[in-house]
């Protein structure tokens, strides 16, 4: 009796081990593992050696759980079913002994079955996900010496699941799924979530990861933006337009605002110890470093550092300047923004009161469908500004000066200034989830 119930615990015990070990290596993160076996790790190497055909070391973890069920209920019910159906027979139940026997075969199998699936699956596999490391190393040895034990089987059992697959059309031999960005960057937003990685960390791994999707137009400031210098202008005009403006670098063009001759190096222009057109030219003027508006900007990243150019002069497929980009535009798209001492800093996006927003008329579309959590149709991709969601709106371009109100999207849209054409700011008042726009109300001045 004592004997049984000693060889039930041990078996229960291999059984836990094996489960223990499968999840313990499964969990086990392969980078770190590689780590240690660049360093020499004895037990390291062992469970290399085992995860190197999974095929393998699971069918050796299967052999080895189901051979301690097996013993394990073999055992069970050959000694205990006797005695429990012993027992109902003394009970005086009229009924016949082979059917007794069958109900203590049930019972036994019950109450094992229970012992095994808590103590033999479910606790160690949740420690086991709780130490994979230092489990999976500790029982390397062990399972590297079990998968010698059971080679023959595992490779009988192996080439038979392989034909199997290969009945279904699916190559066994095939290299698993390597980790994609997209699983990465899920597995991100879940530690956001679970407070693992800080806000702060995703959104700059993320911005990461974005780096080598977005084009150069994509994070550059537009042509309209740009303040250029005329060649043929006098000093002093230049001279009003660099203190007015505060920039680094000015385009200066020649005749025409798409004939960029050379890029002001305002630094270079400050030293000058004689200001002339001509010693400009010859000593603060600068080649414009000219790009495709279409290149990535990782590209542009690695170009504009292997050139040691920081401002580039973005062309469309006219060949005509669309904008202009700088190093501290990419570094700003992998931090987020970066300000000066003395910068002016307004937010384009601003929370005024519960679904009530102001926002400015070049803050991106993107950041305004995140922020606000709207929906947009698919035609939003002709557009990349709140000012051209406007445009598309209103159908119209707006006078200078004009204030009016529409609705669309679910928004209330307070259009309150506009210059140059262009929605200078608005304040949105959120109504409901409506998705289509509606017709303009107009107050215009």
């Amino acid at each position: 009796m004592i004997g049984s119930i000693v060889l039930i615990i041990v078996f229960t015990f291999l059984n836990a081990v094996f489960a223990c070990a499968e999840i313990a290596v499964i969990s086990m993160n392969e980078t770190k593992l590689k780590h240690l076996v660049e360093n020499g790790n004895k037990r390291a190497k062992k469970l290399a050696a085992l995860t190197e055909q999974p095929s393998r070391f699971l069918a050796t973890i299967q052999v080895a759980i189901t051979l301690s069920g097996f013993l394990n209920s073999a055992f069970a019910s050959d000694n205990f079913a006797g005695l429990i159906a012993d027992a109902l027979m003394k009970t005086g139940i009229p009924v016949p002994r082979s059917v007794l026997n069958s109900v203590a075969v049930l019972v036994v199998t019950i109450v094992l079955s229970y012992i095994s699936i808590v103590f033999g699956e479910l606790v160690p596999k949740r420690f086991a996900m709780k130490n994979s490391e230092s489990l999976s190393l500790g029982l390397a040895p062990t399972l590297y010496g079990v998968a010698k034990l059971f080679s023959p089987l595992v490779s009988l059992l192996t080439v038979s699941t392989n034909l199997i697959l290969k009945l279904f059309g699916m190559d066994p031999t095939e290299d698993d799924d390597q980790v994609t960005k997209e699983e990465i960057q899920m597995m991100l937003m879940e530690g956001n979530e679970q407070g693992v990685i800080d806000t702060q960390e995703n959104e700059f791994i993320q911005n990461v990861f974005e780096f080598n999707d977005i084009s150069a137009d994509e994070i550059c400031t537009h042509r309209s933006d740009v303040v250029v210098l005329d060649a043929d202008d006098s000093l002093e005009e230049w001279k009003e337009s660099i203190f007015k403006n505060r920039h680094s670098y000015y385009p200066v063009y020649k005749d025409s605002k798409e004939n960029i001759v050379g890029i002001l190096d305002t630094k270079d222009y400050f030293r000058l110890e004689e200001v002339t057109k001509e010693s400009i030219f010859e000593k603060a003027v600068e080649p414009a470093f000219f790009i495709p508006e279409n290149i990535k900007a990782a590209k542009l990243f690695e170009r504009m550092k292997q050139t040691r150019n920081y401002f580039a002069v973005l062309l469309d497929e006219y060949g005509e300047m669309s904008g202009i980009v700088t190093l501290h535009d990419l570094v700003e798209a992998l931090v987020g923004d970066l300000y000066e001492e003395n910068e002016d800093v307004t937010e384009k996006i601003q929370k005024l009161a519960p679904n009530i927003w102001r926002i400015r008329g070049d803050a991106e579309i993107d950041d305004v469908v995140e922020q606000l959590k709207i929906t947009l149709p698919e035609e939003q991709d002709d557009f990349d500004t709140f000012n051209g969601l406007i445009y598309s709106i209103i159908d119209r371009i707006p006078e200078d000066g004009s204030q009016f109100v529409c609705d669309a999207y679910g928004m209330r849209i307070h259009v309150k200034s506009v210059e140059k054409h262009k929605i200078v700011e608005a304040v949105v008042e959120l109504m409901g989830d409506e998705n289509s726009p509606m017709k303009e109300e107009k107050s215009e001045k």
